[in-house]
């Protein structure tokens, strides 16, 4: 426990040197058996975070009389089960990495490695809580997705004896399943433009 806790205290840290832009960060992470459960929380927090700022853009908007009797209903769908789909596809992205990279190029790929490292470049969806800034809710909610994208990359390359093209390609596809996963969450259950079973940018569904 003095060790997990320990591991909690030092997440901050690496989250300081990741906003610094230190990618080293990587190689120091993926080798400490404790920050596994940190690194899962930081994609637990990101996603909820998220589904906050799609929620709080939500509640501003004027969709007519019946809209605020769904108040409960878009924050249950966007934060809650949104925050619980995203951080389990969230896996699925790293699984689908990894095997390719493991049974497809046949390169090294220690997916517990992976997790560190990829639950720490998660982090950037946290931004996504500025989407509640009406102006720039697309901005913002794009920028959170392209900063995990980019830094997914850094985090499986410092895991892998792989070469960047087929990081690039392990790394697409397990996001590409990702997002066409919560693409489909999003356009279920729509009521009172309130969205569907999907965080951030990806809570606004797609149905006219």
């Amino acid at each position: 426990m003095e060790f997990q806790g320990a591991s909690f205290q030092s997440l901050g840290g690496w989250l300081l040197r990741l906003a610094k832009l230190d990618l080293t960060v990587f190689d120091d992470v993926k080798d400490q058996v404790a920050a596994t459960v940190p690194a899962i929380a930081v994609v637990v927090a990101a996603s909820l975070l998220a589904g906050l700022g799609s929620w709080l853009w939500w509640i501003q908007q004027d969709f007519g009389p019946g809209a605020d009797s769904k108040t409960f209903e878009v924050f249950f769908k966007s934060l809650v089960l949104g925050g619980i789909f995203q951080s389990a596809l969230w896996f699925l992205w790293v699984y689908i990495a990894a095997m390719i990279l493991s049974r497809g190029f046949g390169a090294s790929a220690d997916i517990n490695q992976m997790v560190r490292t990829m639950g720490l470049a998660f982090a950037p969806m946290a931004i996504s809580l500025l989407m509640v800034i009406r102006v720039l809710t697309i901005p913002f909610g794009v920028i959170g997705i392209a900063g995990a994208v980019l830094l997914s990359h850094v985090a499986i390359q410092a895991t892998t004896t792989a070469e960047s093209r087929q990081v690039v390609l392990a790394n697409v596809v397990g996001f590409v399943v990702f997002a066409v996963v919560l693409g489909i969450l999003a356009n279920v259950s729509e009521v009172y433009n309130s969205g569907g079973l999907a965080p951030g940018l990806f809570f606004f569904n797609l149905n006219p």
